[in-house]
C-alpha cells in the first residue's frame, strides 16, 4: 500500500474524533447528555460495522472506503469522549466522582485486551495460511485472502460490545444538573433523580440530590445563571481566571497524546528491541506482536488504569498528574540517552513502567479534570475541547513517525533496524512530558469538592442574586463583596443534623457581579 494511502487511514479516525468531540459536546450542551449519548454509539455501530463488510469496486476505490468509513467512525468515538465523562460527573457523588470518572476510562483497558486476545484468536485460526509467508510483501493469494478476513472479523467484533451497551444509554436518564441549571427545568430534574435513586443507587444518596434540587427551586426566583451562547461562552473563557482552566486542560492532553500516540505508532519497533517481534514468517510476526501486547497491556496499562481509580480521590488529581508527567519525563530521557546500551529486560521493564505511569498519571486525569473544572452549561463543550487538543496532539505525532527510519538502510528487514532514529524521539517525547507537567500548574485540585463549589470558587459559575439581603441564610462580605448562602450538606441527614451549626456555606456573587 502507498505510503499516503497508510497516511491517510492512520488519519481518518483522529481527524473524525476532533470534528465529533466538539460538535458533540456542543449538542450535548444544547440538546441534553441523554439524546446524543445514544446518537453517538449508534454511529460507532453502524460505521465498524460498515467497515467490515465494505468491498472495493470500479467505481470505489477501497482506500477512499475505509477513510470515509474510519472518519465517520472516529465522529462517534469523539462524542464518546465528552458524553461519558459529563454523565458521570453529573450523576457521581463527591466523595467517589474522581474513582466513578476513572473506572469509566479504565474500562478501555480490558477492551484493548480483549481486542488484542480476538487478534490473536483469529491468527492463530488462519495460521495454515499465513505460514507459507516470509514477509508481507511475500503473502501469496492464500495469505492475501486470511489478511482480508482477519481485519474484517476484528473490526467487525468491536460492534459487538456497543450494540450490548445501546439499550442502557437510551434508557438512562437526563443529568439532573443539565435539567435543572440548563434546561431549567425543576420538576423534570426531580424525576431524574428518583429515576437514578431507584435505578442504580441507593435511596440515601438519591436524598442528597433531591433535597439539593429543592433547595434550589425554593430560592429560583432570587438565582439567575446566564443562558449558553456564543457572546457568553466569550465572554466566561476571556476571563483569565476561566481561560487558564480550559488551557490547562487542553496543553496537558495535547502534549500527553504527543507521546501516547506516538508511542503507538512505533509500537511494532519497540516491540522487535524487547523481542516480542520476531519474523520468521508473517504468521509468528503477527503472533509475537499480540503476545507482546498482551503483556505490556496486563504488566503496565491495566494495572495503571486501576491504581488511579484506588487513589484518585485520595492522591487527587492535580498530584497524580504530576507524577505520572514527572515519571514519564524520566524513563523517556533514560530510554532515550541509554537506547543503545539497555539491556531487553531493562528496556522491558522501563517501557512497562511508561505504559504504567500513563494510565497512572495524565492518560486518565486528563479525562478527569474536564470533567469538574467547567459550568454545566459549557462542561461539555469543554470537554470535548480538551479531548480535540488531544486528538490534535495525536495527528501531530503523525509528523514524528517519518523521522524513527530517518538514516535507516533501504534493505533493512525488521522494525528495529529500520527506526534509527528512535532514541531521539523517545527524547523528544521527554520535552513534551515535561510541558505537559508546567500545564498541569494551570490547574487548581478537585477532589473531596462539589462541582458547584468548583465552579464558583474558580469563577466559573455566575449566580447573580436580585435581592440577596431578604434570604435569611445570605451573608455579604464586606472584604471580597460577595454573598454566601449555607446551602445542604452532602448528606441529606448531615445536614439535618449540622444545620443549626450553619458550617457549609457557598459563595455566590452579587447581583453587581461579573465573570
Amino acid at each position: 500500500m502507498p505510503a499516503s494511502s497508510q497516511t491517510a487511514i492512520k488519519v481518518a479516525t483522529p481527524v473524525g474524533t476532533v470534528f465529533g468531540q466538539i460538535v458533540f459536546g456542543y449538542l450535548a450542551d444544547r440538546y441534553g447528555r441523554k439524546k446524543m449519548y445514544g446518537i453517538e454509539l449508534i454511529i460507532i455501530i453502524v460505521t465498524t460495522i460498515a467497515q467490515s463488510m465494505m468491498s472495493e469496486s470500479r467505481a470505489l476505490n477501497l482506500v477512499g472506503v475505509v477513510v470515509f468509513w474510519r472518519f465517520l467512525m472516529g465522529v462517534g468515538v469523539g462524542g464518546d469522549y465528552p458524553l461519558s465523562a459529563i454523565i458521570t460527573s453529573e450523576f457521581a457523588t463527591t466523595k467517589r466522582r474522581g474513582a466513578m470518572i476513572g473506572s469509566v476510562f479504565a474500562m478501555q483497558g480490558f477492551g484493548q485486551f480483549a481486542a488484542t486476545l480476538v487478534a490473536l484468536i483469529v491468527t492463530q485460526t488462519f495460521r495454515g495460511s499465513l505460514e507459507p509467508s516470509a514477509t508481507p510483501a511475500d503473502c501469496d493469494s492464500n495469505c492475501s485472502l486470511a489478511a482480508d478476513k482477519m481485519w474484517r472479523i476484528v473490526t467487525g467484533i468491536g460492534a459487538v460490545p456497543g450494540c450490548l451497551a445501546l439499550y442502557y444509554r437510551i434508557t438512562i436518564p437526563e443529568t439532573p444538573r443539565y435539567t435543572f441549571d440548563v434546561a431549567r427545568d425543576v420538576l423534570k430534574a426531580e424525576r431524574d433523580v428518583i429515576a437514578y435513586m431507584n435505578g442504580v443507587t441507593r435511596p440515601e444518596r438519591g436524598l442528597d440530590e433531591l433535597q439539593r434540587l429543592r433547595d434550589k427551586d425554593r430560592n429560583a426566583d432570587e438565582l439567575r445563571v446566564p443562558r449558553p451562547s456564543f457572546a457568553d461562552f466569550r465572554q466566561h473563557f476571556g476571563a483569565w481566571r476561566n481561560g487558564r482552566l480550559l488551557l490547562g486542560t487542553s496543553l496537558s492532553w495535547f502534549f500527553l497524546d504527543i507521546a501516547f500516540y506516538g508511542l503507538g505508532l512505533n509500537n511494532s519497533a519497540v516491540l522487535h528491541t524487547i523481542g516480542f517481534a520476531g519474523q520468521e514468517n508473517v504468521f509468528r510476526m503477527l503472533q509475537n506482536t499480540n503476545v507482546g501486547t498482551l503483556i505490556i497491556i496486563c504488566a503496565g496499562s491495566i494495572p495503571g488504569y486501576w491504581f488511579t481509580v484506588m487513589l484518585v480521590d485520595t492522591m487527587g488529581r492535580k498530584n497524580l498528574q504530576l507524577l505520572g508527567f514527572t515519571m514519564l519525563t524520566i524513563f523517556f530521557i533514560i530510554i532515550g540517552f541509554a537506547f543503545n546500551d539497555l539491556s531487553r529486560g531493562a528496556f522491558l521493564a522501563l517501557y512497562i513502567m511508561s505504559q504504567f505511569f500513563f494510565n497512572f498519571g495524565p492518560n486518565a486525569t486528563t479525562f478527569i479534570y474536564p470533567g469538574e473544572l467547567f459550568p454545566t452549561r459549557y462542561r461539555a463543550l469543554a470537554h470535548g475541547i480538551s479531548a480535540a487538543s488531544g486528538k490534535l496532539g495525536a495527528i501531530t505525532a503523525l509528523a514524528f513517525d517519518p523521522l524513527r527510519s530517518r538514516g535507516a538502510n533501504p534493505d533493512c528487514k525488521n522494525s528495529s533496524a529500520c527506526s534509527p532514529w528512535l532514541d531521539n524521539i523517545m527524547k523528544i517525547f521527554a520535552l513534551f512530558m515535561f510541558c505537559g507537567l508546567i500545564s498541569t500548574f494551570l490547574l487548581p485540585e478537585t477532589a473531596q469538592r462539589s462541582l458547584e463549589d468548583i465552579t464558583v470558587e474558580h469563577g466559573s459559575a455566575v449566580v447573580a442574586l436580585s435581592t440577596p439581603k431578604r434570604h435569611p441564610l445570605y451573608r455579604e462580605s464586606s472584604s471580597t463583596g460577595m454573598t454566601s448562602v449555607i446551602p445542604p450538606e452532602r448528606s441529606f441527614w448531615d445536614w439535618r443534623r449540622r444545620s443549626s451549626q450553619q458550617s457549609y456555606r457557598m459563595r455566590l456573587f452579587s447581583a453587581d457581579s461579573r465573570v
